[in-house]
């Protein structure tokens, strides 16, 4: 991933404090046992001292009239009977770890864990400052009365109130089914009729279900990706990772950004690998239908309107609404 010097030693920071709470519980448990269970620390000398002669053989290609092997299974299993017979679990004398994958490295054979990739996305996350945002606008906060009955939509006559409850639905739907069926979703409409709320209400939704968000405005994602393509030397022409393979990844009003060849041909590479890897993407934009397909490619029109579940919302300014109220 992208990330600047100070985020990855932030991140790395995290991973030597987890070690270290890893270290220092092992070795209160052995205090704990060793005062407890004077015979656990003499089986752990025991087992020390036969390892030790394993290795000697080893290096000797010399060999004992008993097996060294079934000697430390022997002590292994007393160990762990003496410590089932006292309340303990078998593996209490045993390094834990947040992450047994990476044993709280952070790669595993040098790449990335999982749980690197999520570190980076939640301190993403967090640096956005969506968190607080998340708390005011969710589906519980989501009020019906700024969408007028009385007005209506010019080309299928259905009302401000009953497109915006259409659009909730769609919204729950999709959070509600999100790990049974891949969709994406495109919300466009004048300005403050609350497309970026409605994101907002998915990805709370989301994140609450342990899944990977990724929200950027139109005009940081493309900043990033110029960033990446221009100035990355760790990665390759494609997608940063938290970018490619974040679970759902929202960009907010489309159509803000200084368009041009570079915008274009990198909206289209980021639908294309996304809808190819079963992404979930969500886009909010003011462009009508047609102005999209003026700005962007039409090879970037296609794919959006035939994989995605176009939303329209239309209405007065909410918040506007909300000063004047």
């Amino acid at each position: 991933m992208p990330l600047t010097n100070t985020q990855y030693d932030e991140i790395m920071r995290k991973y030597n404090r987890i070690q270290s709470r890893h270290q220092q519980l092992l070795q209160a448990h052995q205090n704990e046992i060793r005062a407890l269970l004077p015979r656990v620390a003499e089986i752990n000398h025991e087992i020390s001292d036969a390892s030790m002669k394993k290795a000697r053989e080893l290096l000797t290609g010399s060999t004992s009239d008993w097996s060294l092997e079934d000697t430390i299974q022997a002590l292994a299993e007393e160990r762990q009977a003496l410590l089932l017979a006292h309340g303990y679990p078998a593996d209490y004398l045993e390094l834990s770890y947040d992450c047994a994958l990476c044993r709280d490295t952070g790669y595993i054979g040098g790449k990335k864990c999982e749980c690197f990739k999520r570190a980076a996305i939640e301190l993403l996350y967090a640096q956005s400052q969506l968190s607080d945002i998340l708390e005011k606008e969710n589906f519980d906060t989501f009020k019906e009365d700024f969408y007028p009955r009385e007005l209506k939509d010019e080309a299928t006559g259905q009302s401000a109130l009953d497109m915006a409850r259409s659009a909730v639905r769609t919204a729950r739907d999709f959070a509600a089914h999100f790990d049974k069926q891949f969709e994406n979703l495109y919300f466009y409409g004048n300005t403050g009729v609350g497309k970026t709320f409605l994101t907002h209400c998915i990805a709370r939704e989301l994140i609450e279900s342990g899944h990977s968000v990724i929200y950027f405005s139109a005009y940081d994602l493309f900043d990033e990706l110029a960033k990446k393509a221009f100035h990355s030397r760790d990665e390759g022409p494609g997608l940063p990772d938290y970018v490619g393979d974040c679970d759902l990844l929202i960009i907010d009003d489309l159509g803000t950004e200084l368009t041009n060849s570079f915008v274009s041909a990198r909206l289209f590479l980021l639908i294309n690998e996304r809808l190819t890897r079963r992404k979930s993407t969500i886009i909010s934009t003011n462009l009508e239908i047609g102005a999209f397909s003026e700005m962007y490619s039409e090879r970037t029109f296609s794919r959006i309107f035939s994989n995605y579940t176009i939303c329209k919302l239309i209405g007065r300014d909410i918040r506007i609404q909300k000063k004047l109220s």
